[in-house]
């Protein structure tokens, strides 16, 4: 729970990109009115995080994020658009761990040593590389399993089932990453410091 934000962080998430698929059914395909009522709740969320006097970049962060998505959406014409931030996001994500592969500096091995702050004497021990790549590996293939599954979707135009997707392979999966990261690390001396990664970070990146 504490991984993917909590309850807040889970709402946080889903809330807008279901809200905007339900009124955009509901409202008779009327892209502007669902991109304002998706904004709005993100920025209820902003403002919750804000009130319990969390860090208000993230906060920020998720109400622009949101209304991007609006934005494009409503300046296209295509509702289908919302989610188009969403697949740039997992195209960049996607990218950057297959390169930290390609040039040996596996991301899930900078992430934990950064977030735990040790340094990355790990890369000398062969066996702390192998369980690195293999975690990275696997984020990469989350991220690109999601656009396989949503990009077809999308040239389809069929949001609702986009919006199910997006809902379903949003927290769930980056539950599974994390929950298979973990199994993949356990039992690789010096592979998982978690402990000291949860108290580095204030919340882990977005689900998205």
């Amino acid at each position: 729970m504490d991984a993917v934000g909590g309850p807040l962080g889970i709402a946080e998430t889903v809330a807008p990109a279901l809200v905007f698929v339900i009124v955009y059914t509901a409202a008779g395909n009327d892209v502007k009115t669902s991109a304002i009522c998706a904004v709005a709740v993100a920025f209820v969320f902003g403002l919750a995080r804000v009130l319990r006097r969390q860090t208000p970049i993230y906060a920020l962060a998720g109400v622009i994020g949101v209304a991007i998505s609006g934005y494009i959406a409503q300046r296209t014409g295509k509702a289908e658009n919302f989610f188009l931030l969403g697949f740039l996001l997992n195209i960049g994500y996607a990218g950057a761990f297959l390169i930290s592969l390609a040039v040996r500096w596996p991301l899930i091995g900078v992430l934990v040593a950064t977030l735990s702050k040790t340094d990355h004497s790990w890369r000398d021990d062969p066996v702390l590389m192998k369980a690195y790549n293999r975690a990275t590996a696997l984020w990469a293939i989350l991220f690109l399993l999601r656009l396989v599954v949503q990009l077809p979707l999308y040239f389809a135009d069929a949001l609702v089932a986009l919006g199910a997707a997006r809902i379903g392979m949003g927290v769930p999966l980056f539950v599974v990453g994390i929950w298979f990261s973990w199994l993949l690390l356990r039992n690789t001396p010096g592979g998982v410091p978690w402990s000291k990664a949860v108290e580095a970070a204030e919340r882990p990146p977005s689900p998205s």
